[in-house]
């Protein structure tokens, strides 16, 4: 009997290593989203350079820009909740302090290029 209590606590162990890796590269596709983002509000203002007035497009581009921003905050705080429920066993997790300090880095990031926008 114990052969089978000890298979169930591997298999356990295993589905929420799977999990853990799950987590992680559910905030790396997140923070893609954010930089695709990012890179629309570039897009538009290149698109729309000699569009009158200017200000429409730095608003549009903006908006683009504050999505980036609320989706790197959003998959920051979400992965880390996740990790938080979850022990990893034999899959190394990245430590929540890393990906925070990833997400800010995006962040000052993005905003610093919705600054340089708006002053084109």
């Amino acid at each position: 009997m114990s052969d089978k209590n000890d298979l169930a606590k591997d298999r356990t162990d295993w589905a929420e290593d799977r999990t853990i890796l799950a987590n992680e590269r559910t905030f790396a596709g997140w923070m893609r989203t954010g930089m695709a983002a990012v890179a629309v509000a570039i897009g538009l203002r290149a698109v729309f350079r000699e569009f009158e007035p200017t200000w429409v497009a730095k608003a549009v581009s903006s908006v683009f820009i504050a999505a980036a921003l609320y989706v790197y905050w959003a998959a920051q705080a979400s992965a880390a909740e996740t990790q938080k429920r979850l022990s990893d066993h034999h899959a190394n997790a990245q430590p929540n302090g890393r990906l925070k300090i990833l997400a800010i880095i995006l962040a000052v990031a993005s905003a610093g290029t919705g600054v340089i926008l708006w002053m084109l």
